[in-house]
C-alpha cells in the first residue's frame, strides 16, 4: 500500500477544502508515492513521536496538529519544529495532518467528544458557507434517470440526512449543429427543437471534478450545456462545535466532576454556576472561544472547550456555564478516530497508536 492511498481514506473522510484558511493541512513531509511500512496515529508530530515511529518501524505518521504551521525560512534545528523537520526527512519518514478539516466535518473531533457524553440529537453549532455548490444540466428526456444516476453515483444530491435530491422542470431546447458536427438528435445545419428536462443537484464544493466528468460522460450530447454556481448556503453537516442534549438534565457541579472524570484532565476550570440544571450542551475541541456566543444564542446551558483567556470567562455572563478541559484533553480521541477511518477501510491494515502522550500541559 503507497501513503497516497492512506491520504485518499483521510481527505475521503475531511477534505482538504474543509480546512480554514490559516491551517496547514496535508502531508507535509514525504513523498505520497512511497509504500507504506505501517502508520503511527497521534496528536502532536513531536520528535519523541518520530522516534518512536523509526523504533516501531513506521514511515507515515498521521498527526491531528501540523507540525509546521507557520512559513519555515531555516531549518537548522534552533527550534522543535526545524528538529521533527531534520529528523522525518532524514529517516524517510512522512508526516500527514488532518486539522481543522476533521475539526470542521460532522462526525470528526467534536462527535468524539460528544459521543463521551452521550449526546443526543446533535447538530453543527456554526455551520459554514460557500462550500456547496449547484449543477444545472438539460438532458432529453430519454436519457435524464441515466444522467441523474451518474450524478448521484458521482456524490451529488446529498442534503442533510436525505441522498438522491435533485430537481426538474420540463421545456424545450433549441440548438444548431455547425460544420463537421454530429448531433445526438436532429440535422447539421437546422435548427433542431428538443423535449428536454432541466436537472438540479446540489453538491459539496471538493466533488466538483468528479461531478462535472459523470456529467460528461453519462450525456448523450455532444456539447453538453450545463451551470455550475456557488451557493451562500449554510453547510449544516460542516463547521466548527456541535450542540447537543444530555440524555437527563444533570446539577451543574455533578455534571462538571462528569466532565472532569470523561476527560481524565487534571483542571476543569469553570464560570460561576447559575444554579440550573445542565441539559443542552455546546462543545467544541481545542481552542474555542469564537464560539461562545454561538453556544447562548443555540441556549446551551454549558459550553466545553479550552484555551480561554481571563476575560473571555466574564463573557460567559451568567447565561452559560464555560467549562474549560484542556486543548489536548479536548483532542485526545482524535487519535481513535483515526484508528477507526483507517481500519473501517483496510480491514487486514493494523496501524499503530503512539503511546507518546505529547500534551504540554502538566498539573499539580
Amino acid at each position: 500500500m503507497k501513503i497516497k492511498e492512506i491520504i485518499q481514506v483521510l481527505e475521503a473522510y475531511a477534505p482538504l477544502p474543509y480546512q480554514e484558511s490559516y491551517d496547514n493541512a496535508g502531508l507535509i513531509f514525504g513523498d505520497p508515492s512511497w509504500e507504506v511500512t505501517n502508520v503511527l496515529l497521534t496528536l502532536d508530530a513531536t520528535e519523541a513521536v518520530i522516534d518512536e515511529a523509526i523504533a516501531r518501524g513506521c514511515n507515515l505518521v498521521v498527526a491531528h496538529h501540523p507540525i509546521v504551521f507557520g512559513g519555515l525560512k531555516k531549518i537548522n534545528g534552533r527550534s522543535y519544529v526545524e528538529r521533527v523537520a531534520i529528523k522525518a526527512i532524514k529517516h524517510d519518514i512522512a508526516v500527514y495532518a488532518a486539522h481543522t478539516n476533521l475539526d470542521n466535518v460532522r462526525n470528526g473531533v467534536c462527535a468524539q467528544m460528544a459521543g463521551r457524553l452521550g449526546l443526543e440529537r446533535c447538530r453543527v453549532l456554526q455551520p459554514k458557507t460557500g462550500l456547496l455548490k449547484k449543477l444545472y444540466t438539460f438532458v432529453p428526456v430519454a436519457d435524464v434517470e441515466k444522467v441523474r444516476a451518474a450524478l448521484f453515483t458521482a456524490g451529488a444530491g446529498h442534503i442533510g440526512n436525505y441522498s438522491e435530491c435533485s430537481f426538474n422542470a420540463a421545456g424545450e431546447g433549441t440548438f444548431k449543429g455547425g460544420e463537421g458536427t454530429v448531433p445526438y438528435v436532429g440535422t447539421p445545419g437546422e435548427r433542431h427543437f428538443e423535449a428536454e428536462i432541466k436537472l438540479e443537484v446540489i453538491f459539496p464544493v471538493y466533488l466538483e471534478s468528479g461531478i462535472v466528468q459523470a456529467l460528461l460522460m453519462s450525456h448523450p450530447y455532444e456539447e453538453v450545456a450545463y451551470d455550475v454556481v456557488t451557493l451562500d448556503n449554510a453547510y449544516q453537516q460542516v463547521g466548527s462545535g456541535l450542540v447537543g442534549e444530555l440524555p437527563e438534565p444533570m446539577e451543574e457541579q455533578a455534571f462538571l466532576a462528569w466532565v472532569k472524570q470523561q476527560f481524565g484532565t487534571g483542571c476543569v476550570r469553570y464560570t460561576p454556576l447559575r444554579g440550573r440544571p445542565v441539559k443542552k450542551v455546546a462543545l467544541c475541541g481545542g481552542a474555542g472561544s469564537f464560539l461562545l456566543k454561538r453556544a447562548i444564542a443555540a441556549g446551551a446551558d454549558a459550553y466545553i472547550s479550552a484555551d480561554f483567556k481571563y476575560h473571555e470567562f466574564f463573557d460567559a455572563d451568567n447565561q452559560i456555564v464555560i467549562a474549560d478541559i484542556g486543548h489536548f484533553e479536548s483532542e485526545q480521541f482524535t487519535v481513535e478516530l483515526f484508528y477507526h477511518i483507517l481500519t473501517e477501510k483496510f480491514r487486514n491494515f493494523a496501524p499503530l497508536k503512539s503511546t507518546i502522550k505529547t500534551n504540554p500541559v502538566n498539573y499539580l
